[in-house]
């Protein structure tokens, strides 16, 4: 089991995969109009809620924010890259994916998951080990952008790579070094982008899978911008340039 807490995640949950969930918890003496909508949202599909005291809260998620608001889950189940193929076909001529090459802060992941699904991307691909798991903190700050999302964990990520570059699929990586600025880089076709580790940037296999590296150009004090919102940028800018065609 897991939870999900925070308003906008829980209804999130409740409007798109209420099947996964198993109770609904919220705060005794909060009924307001966002509180009586989840309750309404429970009862509609057939979900048990709860009120429970401010302490019980603070055992059940600690000091996250959970805004009065606890949801028990089943565990969402990651797809594989057999999944991934499967669905392939239907994914149309110009797919879009995001790999995430080791992030392992939840809140960045989640993070690259919302940037993921407000720019219509296809699937998510993560590395087994070395990756932030997908906790209640990742799904509260994805702000319910994981319902949506086909998620893909894969064990070799190199491997999966070449694997879309057999499907045709042009690979994109994000290197503060490379010459390419990022609204160079190819967006036509099938599109996936890498995003390397929070400290590290790509690892070298996952470099070398890469058909373009590119980089954010850097103007003030700082050298990098977090690997979410970089996530988001270059997203955002493959979106902007099939949306201008």
């Amino acid at each position: 089991m897991s939870d999900v807490f925070g308003i906008q995640a829980a209804r999130s949950v409740l409007r798109q995969d209420p099947e996964r969930v198993r109770r609904l918890y919220v705060q005794r003496g909060r009924r307001d109009a966002r509180m009586s909508e989840l309750i309404a949202l429970a009862r509609d599909a057939g979900i048990r809620h709860q009120a429970m005291d401010a302490q019980w809260f603070r055992r059940r998620v600690g000091d996250a924010a959970h805004q009065g608001v606890v949801l028990e889950c089943h565990e969402v189940a990651l797809a594989g890259m057999d999944d991934l193929l499967e669905r392939w076909q239907n994914l149309g001529p110009e797919p879009l994916v995001l790999i995430l090459d080791g992030i392992t802060d939840p809140r960045n992941f989640g993070a690259c998951l919302r940037s993921a699904s407000g720019a219509g991307v296809d699937a998510v691909i993560v590395p087994k080990r070395k990756s932030a798991p997908l906790s209640a903190v990742a799904l509260k700050t994805a702000q319910g952008g994981v319902e949506d999302l086909l998620i893909v964990e894969v064990t070799n990520l190199a491997r999966a790579m070449q694997t879309l570059r057999e499907l045709q699929v042009w690979i994109v990586g994000t290197d503060g070094e490379a010459a390419m600025n990022y609204t160079d880089m190819r967006c036509d076709g099938p599109l996936a982008i890498v995003m390397g580790s929070e400290e590290k940037g790509l690892r070298r296999l996952t470099r070398e899978h890469c058909d373009q590296l590119v980089q954010i150009p850097m103007r003030g004090s700082v050298a990098s911008l977090n690997v979410s919102v970089a996530a988001g940028v270059l997203l955002y800018e493959a979106l902007r340039q099939r949306l201008s065609r």
